[in-house]
């Protein structure tokens, strides 16, 4: 345990985070920049005392349980969780949960691809970043809570009158097969995760054909190649559909192209400039 490293990044941690990224009032007399050593102890479920002693490199080593706490309570990315866990001799494990951490240069390759639509998903097939085009084809994300975007959840919990079905019938039937094989794989990998196992319980209540897929255990989905999406104002927008795995942080980027010279490329440059604003649609 390297006390005096542990103490300077819990510190600098600290540091960065302003009252208002976790919810707490600001007030008329903060001096300290960030958070107050109490508000983290607070955040992290430990006294302020024992916090204070691991700021001033005089604590004990911490349990992972504490460590896990800080890590929450700083908002640490998965790079300084690791380096928070060798600071403290108490080696990182496997991560409890699926990262919802996208790389910058991730985030860049999307917004280099005009022609493209893009998002890029979690292990759960949350979709965690996405491009303007994607938002134009598929659905404006940002309109969303994150709570309905995850597209296992909207395959088989949405509402069967939704206004806005995505993909043709036999497309959304092969989504579905591979979102429930998919999520079983991740359920194996992350066992601890309570969103996972919340996601899957709530699936398998609300779902008959989510069990029935679940109860197969089949976990290899199969590519999918091409997708018709139904676009409102457009209408059937066939496209290929490629997948990019980002190993290191178990998400996957999914591009979304058409054939040159083709009418889905027509309507992909058409959907470029309409963007996501909001027009009539001819009844």
């Amino acid at each position: 345990m390297d006390r005096r490293e542990l103490a300077g990044f819990l510190r600098s941690r600290r540091e960065r985070i302003t009252p208002a990224d976790v919810g707490l009032p600001a007030g008329p007399r903060r001096r300290t920049p960030g958070l107050r050593r109490e508000e983290v102890a607070q955040l992290a479920f430990i006294s302020t005392e024992y916090y204070t002693r691991l700021e001033q490199a005089r604590g004990p080593r911490p349990s992972r349980e504490v460590l896990a706490g800080l890590a929450r309570a700083l908002r640490l990315s998965d790079a300084e969780r690791d380096h928070l866990h060798h600071l403290a001799g108490a080696p990182p494990g496997p991560p409890a949960g699926p990262s919802r951490e996208v790389r910058q240069s991730i985030l860049d390759l999307l917004r280099r691809l005009p022609h493209a639509a893009a998002i890029v998903l979690s292990a759960t097939y949350e979709v965690i970043a996405w491009n303007d085009l994607a938002a134009a084809l598929l659905e404006d994300f940002s309109a969303l809570p994150r709570h309905e975007r995850n597209l296992v959840r909207r395959t088989f919990l949405a509402p069967q009158s939704r206004d806005r079905l995505l993909y043709d019938p036999s497309d959304a039937e092969a989504f579905a097969r591979a979102a429930a094989r998919h999520l079983r794989a991740t359920a194996a990998r992350y066992p601890d995760d309570p969103e996972v196992a919340t996601l899957v319980d709530d699936l398998l209540a609300g779902s008959a054909e989510f069990a029935r897929l679940w109860a197969a255990h089949d976990v290899r989905a199969e590519p999918t190649l091409r997708k018709t999406v139904h676009h409102p104002l457009i209408g059937p927008i066939t496209v290929n559909c490629d997948v990019l795995d980002i190993t290191d942080r178990d998400q996957q980027v999914v591009i979304y192209t058409a054939e040159p010279g083709s009418p889905a490329e027509e309507a992909l440059r058409l959907l470029s400039v309409i963007g996501t604003q909001p027009m009539d649609v001819p009844g």
